[in-house]
């Protein structure tokens, strides 16, 4: 058997080596990946976390019927403590007892955001539906000789479309307030509701649910900031669903 010098045995191995790394390096490149492309269209139109969470979840589902159902307890003690047809419950309408929640898929779908527009075309096709528990808790509230106020941030202008929507899904009410121009707060139309100048004879709120601070009276965003006594009333005169679409907490 023949040895070859060491010399050549080392050049032999540097091209061995070379050969490999080249065929190495050609083979890495052809196997790249290539540079990540565009979203397509419909990872692009993926409905945000928190319509999903609304339109999707059994945890807001359950979370809308737990806060009827203690309102309907609240409501039946409250019903001992006053005589039939002078209570009443004073609830906002959009995401307390009907849903948007099309229109917020339809704005993500299109890309878009709220517009006084937009807004005012879905109110319109009166496509709002009922939130769980809303029907049958206004149900109780009658059965318990209890009056049912909605207090809406919606326009007087709006008052046809939403009273056809609340009938079209059997939503009872005995009055309904809207906002008038340059209105916001509802402090107003509550106070005319117990002070009998708003339709009805004077009614004692014992009870108010919404799905925004500003929704029970005298409150708004810095209470997150107060101790955990200044939400006494929550769970018991005031009844709050969760709302993560939108809200004051935006401004």
């Amino acid at each position: 058997m023949t040895i070859d010098h060491p010399n050549r045995l080392l050049q032999a191995a540097r091209a061995f080596a070379t050969a490999t790394l080249l065929v190495t390096i050609g083979c890495a490149g052809a196997g790249t990946p290539k540079p990540a492309t565009a979203p397509t269209p419909a990872a692009a139109a993926a409905l945000p976390d928190e319509v999903r969470w609304v339109a999707e979840s059994a945890e807001y589902v359950a979370a809308s019927y737990q806060a009827f159902a203690v309102a309907t307890k609240r409501a039946e003690f409250f019903a001992t403590q006053h005589s039939r047809g002078t209570w009443a419950v004073a609830l906002d309408c959009d995401e307390t007892v009907i849903s948007n929640i099309q229109h917020e898929i339809e704005m993500a779908e299109a890309g878009t955001v709220y517009h006084d527009t937009s807004w005012r075309s879905w109110v319109a096709r009166r496509a709002a539906t009922a939130m769980p528990g809303a029907r049958e808790f206004l149900d109780r509230v009658h059965e318990l000789g209890g009056l049912v106020v909605f207090v809406t941030n919606r326009g007087e202008e709006e008052r046809e479309d939403t009273a056809a929507n609340l009938k079209a899904i059997g939503l009872p009410y005995d009055l309904l307030l809207l906002r008038g121009k340059g209105e916001s707060r509802k402090e107003g139309r509550w106070d005319a509701v117990e002070a009998g100048t708003a339709g009805l004879p004077p009614t004692d709120i014992v009870m108010w649910v919404g799905d925004n601070i500003r929704d029970f009276p005298d409150l708004d965003q810095p209470l997150r900031k107060e101790p955990m006594s200044a939400f006494s009333a929550f769970g018991d005169s005031f009844i709050l669903l969760p709302n993560p679409l939108y809200g004051s907490w935006k401004d």
